[in-house]
């Protein structure tokens, strides 16, 4: 069965939409069999279809914190009795097919289990983590990565993955910046919808559709201060304008489920908040999935201090439209109960119940429960030799030349000596990055073994670590600053260990670790030509020997890959064509910082700073903006043009812009749309990016980009929470990152008299 984004119920389910279903079609047959089942179907039965509990028959990554059933015996016991609907974050197909039999054939209804996992950027072949392939800006090519691990992830028994993360980060002391796709809500918006088209492919019945589950909903990248599990205090118009746009992108794209966030906006934790996951989800998103909840979240309700005790939070949570509980336990100890004594109506655990169901069935198990489940398939799926080529190809696109002083390329067949300082030299232990961890250990390429495969005469690449990640080594330095003297250019491996991104991973400095900055301080002092290589999960806040490096890349985590792809950019096999998905600060301390920020009352202007919006030690400036990113070629941007200046109300504006190589290598630009509002009845950001246009061109080449504008592109949240567009001025920039550009404006005017104008 091919679902379509633009697919909706039919008809023959009449009234279900009431329910809540997936906007797919069934049969009345699969109708029927559903409501048969329910039917039948005792409370406990019910309470377990939305329970979500650790894989404890092939467990992998081991539950954090401890919690629920840590036993194949007991959850075995379990699953008989119905009291499962879903086994997460194993791996393997001998195990889920022994799950998987007890469910269908030894349980009193027989229905099947689902297997899902967090496959986040990669299982056994690793692609760079979303922030890096984010770096990109080419959506199709995230759905080709997506695919990817969809073949790899369901050859592993897997029918579900924990992702996309469609939350817009905008504060880079929040670890999981380091899991989605950026700052900017029309990025991450392109971005999360193409990921779900990758995992889920084109039909959810085939044995390689892996069905997506965007995270974390909703505006979990808000956290004050960038504090993991932190509190969040936004407006509505926030809300809608920036961090639901992702989401509602996913669904469209065809996502059937999705998972509450652990934190609580405006002082209702988003597991039983009723308003976001019922009145906004369902109501005025029209999802028609199921919601999970994040790990044991809606047990973390009582210390919230919103629910008195585990049973009020089961009722919180259910009551607020969370459909299946994650590893807590607490739907299947105590939803029995509260329906018995009537704190909660039968007829939403039957909401919840359908809904759950109608996505296994739109995924085919109940036809067949061993899809996914074949031991020919998962010997032969597996970091094959095309998916470790893309994973490469991905890895070199998401290189970004942050700075170059003509240094790069460099010539791998030119005898020089090259110094390879740093923690990140020969490190295999930190390529992939975090929340890889189904990826084999010692199997990606570390940047020692691509330089190596790389030159003429390997003999040339001296390794020295100079320091660890966060610790000196005794006489580390002397070592690195006498390899740096006796070498033609130094090559700095710098940044963070993967556990320093990620999860539970907040940082109140974005910074390199103190001893990496001394190991740099002094190589740079040398006077010897340096080439940083950043190793990273976020935006970094860069100092010293590091900024003043001749050329600097941002090489993030970038998978199984890793180092030959930085390798192909070093030695310009690959030229770089990467732009930054998050803006890097001068400083840790202008966090929370984003390039669609307000001008306010004072802005800087003219070089005026005196009583300005700035700090005394900066400015409202990144030092290297969203957007930005450079090439080994020279694109020109010129002849900027309109089909007019003046828009009406219903009517398109097409810009065009010519694009030329004025380098001598081929070469990829990205071209960016952005616009601003001049006077409006809510300010408006500085600029917002409206459109992306990659061009490849070959040394002289030319060619001319068109986007176009219409009324909706103008559009933003206003009273009552609608989206509005006002007539006036706009400006438009069109440039290759969110400063400078080639500047023009158009004028909105209003609607024609008695035209009808909805919006």
């Amino acid at each position: 069965m091919t679902i379509h984004r633009r697919a909706v119920l039919s008809g023959i389910l009449g009234s279900a939409a009431a329910f809540g279903l997936p906007r797919i079609t069934f049969a009345a047959t699969e109708v029927q069999r559903v409501d048969d089942l329910i039917a039948r179907m005792t409370i406990e039965e019910k309470a377990g279809q939305m329970t979500c509990l650790a894989d404890a028959f092939r467990p992998f990554n081991p539950p954090n914190p401890q919690a629920g059933i840590q036993d194949e015996k007991r959850l075995s016991e379990e699953i008989r009795k119905g009291r499962v609907g879903c086994l997460f974050n194993g791996i393997g197909v001998a195990g889920a097919r022994r799950a998987q039999e007890l469910a269908v054939e030894h349980s009193r209804l027989g229905i099947p289990l689902l297997f899902a996992g967090d496959v986040i950027h990669g299982l056994k072949t690793i692609f760079p983590v979303p922030l890096a392939e984010a770096s990109t800006f080419d959506p199709a090519f995230a759905e080709r990565t997506a695919r990817a691990m969809a073949v790899e992830a369901t050859a592993a028994g897997l029918h579900l993955t924990f992702a996309p993360m469609a939350d817009v980060a905008r504060d880079q002391r929040w670890g999981r910046v380091v899991e989605g796709s950026g700052e900017d809500v029309t990025l991450v918006s392109l971005l999360s919808a193409a990921r779900v088209r990758g995992f889920q492919g084109r039909d959810l019945r085939r044995n390689d559709s892996l069905l997506a589950c965007p995270k974390h909903f909703a505006a979990y990248g808000a956290v004050a201060g960038g504090l993991e599990y932190g509190s969040i205090d936004i407006s509505d118009e926030t809300l809608r304008e920036t961090h639901l746009p992702p989401f509602s992108a996913s669904f469209s794209a065809g996502a059937l489920s999705t998972m509450a966030a652990f934190s609580e906006i405006n002082g209702v934790p988003a597991t039983a908040d009723r308003a976001l996951l019922t009145d906004i989800l369902r109501g005025e998103m029209q999802f028609r999935g199921f919601v999970f909840s994040d790990y044991t979240a809606d047990e973390e309700l009582i210390a919230h201090g919103y629910a008195e005790d585990e049973r009020d939070a089961a009722r919180l949570a259910v009551l607020a439209g969370v459909d299946m509980s994650m590893q807590s336990g607490l739907y299947i100890r105590y939803l029995p109960e509260l329906v018995k004594s009537g704190a909660v109506p039968m007829g939403t655990v039957d909401v919840a119940v359908r809904r759950i169901l109608y996505v296994k069935m739109a995924m085919g198990l109940f036809d067949n429960p061993w899809r996914s489940l074949d031991e020919d398939v998962e010997r032969t799926r597996f970091a094959t030799p095309a998916h470790r080529e893309l994973a490469r190809e991905s890895a070199g696109r998401s290189i970004v030349l942050l700075k170059n002083s003509g240094i790069l390329p460099l010539d791998p067949a030119q005898s020089r000596k090259i110094a390879l300082i740093g923690p990140f030299g020969e490190d295999k232990d930190n390529v992939y990055g975090p929340w890889a961890f189904y990826g084999d250990p010692g199997k990606g390429v570390d940047i020692a073994s691509g330089l190596r495969a790389a030159l003429a005469d390997p003999a040339d690449l001296t390794v020295v670590p100079g320091c660890g990640a966060d610790a000196a080594i005794e006489g580390g330095i002397a070592k690195a600053v006498e390899a740096a003297k006796a070498a033609d250019i130094v090559l700095l491996a710098l940044g963070e260990t993967q556990t320093m991104s990620g999860e539970a991973q907040s940082r109140t400095t974005i910074e390199i670790p103190a001893v990496q900055q001394a190991l740099a301080d002094a190589v740079t002092a040398t006077g010897k030509p340096v080439v940083v290589l950043l190793r990273h999960g976020r935006a970094l806040a860069l100092h010293d020997g590091v900024a003043n490096a001749q050329a600097i890349l941002a090489t993030w985590f970038l998978g199984s890959e890793a180092g030959h792809a930085v390798a192909d950019v070093l030695f310009g096999k690959v030229n770089p064509s990467g732009k930054l998905p998050v803006s890097f600060p001068w400083e840790s301390g202008q966090e929370p910082f984003f390039y669609d920020r307000k001008s306010t009352g004072r802005p800087v202007v003219d070089n005026r700073t005196e009583y300005r919006a700035r700090y005394t030690t900066t400015d409202n400036s990144a030092r290297f903006p969203f957007g930005h990113g450079l090439s080994y070629s020279d694109f020109v941007l010129d002849n900027l043009k309109l089909s007019d200046t003046a828009m009406r109300w219903d009517d398109t504006v097409s810009i065009a812009v010519k694009v030329a190589n004025k380098g001598s290598r081929r070469g990829s630009e990205v071209v960016q749309l952005y616009t601003r509002d001049r006077v409006a009845s809510r300010t408006r950001p500085i600029r917002e990016l409206k459109g992306i246009e990659r061009v490849t061109l070959d040394p002289g080449e030319s060619k001319t980009l068109r986007f176009s504008l219409t009324r909706r592109d103008l559009e933003f949240v206003g009273d009552g929470n609608r989206r509005i567009a006002e007539p006036g001025l706009f400006d438009i920039w069109v440039g290759q990152s969110s400063t400078g550009g080639l500047h023009a404006q158009i004028e909105l005017y209003a609607a024609a008299p008695g035209a009808n104008t909805p919006n």
